[in-house]
């Protein structure tokens, strides 16, 4: 097959996105078919465009076998509405024009991975005038998660936004979502349940794997010994709600041996740094995004990875992949999801759950866990091969390339 891929994120961005996008075109590639991936320029969280691709409209590089063409974007630092959906726009309206006049011919369908929801847009217009099917791939459900995260709230908007969203659901020949969760919300809707399947996020059982190189060098270079760390790795986003993780830290200044390892980019991260100032926690470590391939080094490192989303009744369907990227790395994870994610947790016993945005009972957790490690092990170990028999990218992709093949035949 020839694939024509479209997602807003790739790398070099890091990311739970980014990291599926690149697992899945790479396997794909791997097993024989040809993809295209039209993604943006990277900048993604801070805004602000990486170095090496300023300045520039139009870019075509290789990754992993994999065809990359890179367009301009409209981006900035300041996450405002006007901001957002400028950056959302742009992007789609350029990759519809990349899709018709900077890629071959011959395309056997679109693969379009939202959010942003404006990437199904590129992919219709450019379905309908290559004359090919569109396969829409679903990991989050939007309008109806930025509504619930106070995003969006004008009435017109919201209703503008189903329109739109319902009418790339009607134009995908297949729809793919992550969990189960945001299948069922979708046959519940009325869609056709026969054309929406679930391929779940999961991790890269060869790059992510435990390494004691890793985490002495980590541990070396943090000035770290014998202290109790729990990592968070990832987005600092609205919906991610760290300030409980700064808050539960807070409650346990006064144990010196236990430190919170923050890692990454976002929105949010100004807000927490000035919260953890404020407080004057010298017991979290606020860490710079680092690329995908030292990630694992990072869960090597920790005692017990921290997946914390906001209280909100939709996020009992997220399934964070995190999750099975600590557990690749044979680190336990210490889970603030609710719904879904904990099943998982519980069917793995791979780690504990904890309430969502709670920091008194988070940080009396972390501190019973400190005092008694004894089953810490036990859980990375099984969170790894509940990761191998069931969450693997390459069994995945697998999946997913019959999926794409029966809507080419």
């Amino acid at each position: 097959m020839r694939i024509l891929y479209l997602s807003q994120y790739f790398p070099p961005e890091v990311g739970a996105t980014q990291s599926r996008a690149i697992e899945m075109a790479s396997n794909l590639v791997r097993l024989g078919h040809t993809v295209t991936v039209i993604t943006e320029m990277p900048n993604h969280p801070q805004g602000i465009t990486h170095p090496d691709y300023r300045g520039k409209l139009f870019l075509r590089e290789w990754l992993e076998g994999i065809e990359v063409i890179r367009i301009w974007v409209y981006t900035s630092p300041q996450k405002t509405f006007a901001t957002r959906m400028l950056f959302y726009l742009s992007y789609a309206v350029i990759a519809t024009l990349a899709g018709i006049f900077s890629t071959r011919a011959g395309y056997d369908l679109i693969y379009a991975s939202s959010p942003p929801l404006f990437v199904g847009g590129a992919g219709m217009l450019l379905s309908i005038f290559k004359r090919i099917p569109m396969v829409f791939e679903i990991r989050d459900l939007w309008p109806e998660s930025a509504i619930e995260l106070g995003e969006l709230n004008n009435p017109t908007a919201i209703k503008l936004s189903t329109l739109f969203e319902e009418s790339c659901y009607h134009r995908a020949r297949k729809i793919i979502t992550v969990t189960a969760g945001i299948r069922r919300k979708l046959v519940d809707r009325g869609f056709n349940a026969e054309k929406i399947h679930l391929i779940p996020n999961g991790a890269n059982t060869k790059l992510f794997t435990y390494r004691d190189s890793g985490r002495r060098e980590v541990r070396n270079q943090l000035a770290l010994n014998s202290e109790f760390l729990i990592l968070y790795a990832g987005i600092f986003g609205i919906a991610q709600g760290l300030e409980t993780l700064v808050e539960a830290a807070k409650r346990l200044r006064s144990e010196q041996k236990i430190k919170f390892l923050l890692v990454g980019e976002g929105p949010t991260k100004p807000e927490i740094t000035d919260l953890v100032h404020q407080y004057q926690l010298s017991n979290v470590i606020l860490h710079p995004q680092v690329p995908r391939s030292d990630i694992p080094d990072f869960f090597s490192a920790a005692d017990i990875s921290i997946i914390p989303l906001r209280k909100i009744e939709l996020f009992k369907g997220a399934l964070p992949s995190k999750m099975f990227d600590s557990w690749a790395c044979e680190c336990p994870v210490l889970l603030c999801v609710d719904g879904e994610a904990r099943e998982i947790l519980e069917a793995a016993n791979g780690g504990y759950y904890i309430p969502p945005e709670n920091a008194e009972i988070l940080a009396a957790a972390v501190a019973i866990l400190y005092h008694d490690q004894s089953r810490l092990s036990e859980f990375g170990i099984n969170g790894r091969r509940f990761t191998e028999q069931h969450y693997s990218r390459e069994a995945l992709a697998m999946k997913l390339t019959a999926l794409l093949q029966s809507v080419t035949r």
